[in-house]
C-alpha cells in the first residue's frame, strides 16, 4: 500500500512540482495551500508524514507544527523554509519538527528526505518483516523494528527524533553524550551556533516521562550534554 504524504505550500506552482516527483516515487500526495485545511484534513484522517512550509497564510507553518504534534505525538513532520538560520531551525524543531529543510532544495533532496523520515519513524514499506529487538532501560522498552515503545507495559508515544534520542542513549546508559553529537544523530547537522534543539526535546521527554510517574530520568550534564539514569532525583526539569 502506497504511504500517504500531506504537503504544503503556499505557492500552487512549488506544490504540483514537489507532488508530482513525491506521486513519481509511488507516494499518495495530498497538497494545501494554507494552514487550515491541511489541519483540517489531519483531523479527519492522519497521513504517514506531513511536509509543513513555514509561511503559510492564515494559520502558519509552526503553528500547525505544533498543533499536530499534541494531535499525534509520534506524526512525522518536515519543514520546509525560506529562513535557514540556526535560529529559524531550532525553532522549528523544537516545536516538534522532525527535520527541516531550507529553500531552495531539490525535489529530489525532498524525496530523500521523506524516504529516510519514514524509515526512522519505522513507517517505511518493506518486502520482509524485520525481526523485533527491544531495548530496555528499567521501565523503558523501545521496539527498534516496528518503532513503538512501552513505559511500564502501557504504549509510550515517541516522536521520530525523541524515539531516536532514546534508541541513542539506553545502550550507552549511566553514560554522558554530548550535545553536538546527538544533533548530528538526530538531525544529521552540525550546528555550532545553536545547540538549544536537544535541550528543548530533553525538556519534552522529561515531561512525558514526569507525567507517568517512573524512574527513568534524563540527567544533565552541565557543560557537555546528558545521561540516562534510573531512580534518581531529576533536579534538570
Amino acid at each position: 500500500m502506497s504511504q500517504r504524504v500531506y504537503l504544503t505550500d503556499d505557492e500552487t506552482v512549488t506544490c504540483e512540482l514537489l507532488s508530482a516527483f513525491l506521486t513519481r516515487e509511488g507516494f499518495l500526495v495530498r497538497s494545501f495551500n494554507d494552514g487550515e485545511s491541511v489541519l483540517a484534513a489531519c483531523e479527519a484522517e492522519l497521513p504517514d508524514l506531513v511536509i509543513l512550509d513555514v509561511m503559510l497564510p492564515g494559520v502558519d507553518g509552526l503553528t500547525v507544527c505544533s498543533t499536530l504534534r499534541r494531535l499525534s505525538p509520534d506524526l512525522p513532520i518536515i519543514i520546509i523554509s525560506a529562513k535557514n538560520s540556526p535560529y529559524d531551525r531550532v525553532t522549528g524543531l523544537t516545536l516538534g519538527g522532525d527535520d527541516y529543510i531550507s529553500k531552495p532544495f531539490l525535489p529530489l533532496e525532498l524525496v530523500a528526505r521523506v524516504r529516510s523520515l519514514l524509515r526512522r519513524s519505522g513507517r517505511s514499506m518493506s518486502s520482509g518483516e524485520e525481526p523485533v529487538q527491544e531495548l530496555s532501560f528499567g521501565p523503558l522498552v523501545l521496539y527498534p523494528g516496528r518503532h513503538s515503545a512501552t513505559l511500564e507495559g502501557e504504549d509510550f508515544p515517541l516522536t521520530p527524533s525523541e524515539f531516536d534520542f532514546l534508541a541513542y542513549l539506553i545502550p550507552r546508559a549511566n553514560s554522558a553524550v554530548s550535545r553536538e553529537e546527538l544533533l548530528n544523530l538526530l538531525w544529521h547537522v552540525n550546528w555550532e551556533a545553536d545547540t538549544r534543539a536537544t535541550d528543548d526535546l530533553v525538556k519534552r521527554l522529561r515531561k512525558k516521562l514526569r507525567d507517568r510517574g517512573n524512574p527513568v530520568r534524563i540527567e544533565t550534564v552541565w557543560g557537555f550534554g546528558f545521561r540516562l539514569t534510573l531512580g534518581q532525583e531529576d533536579r534538570n526539569t
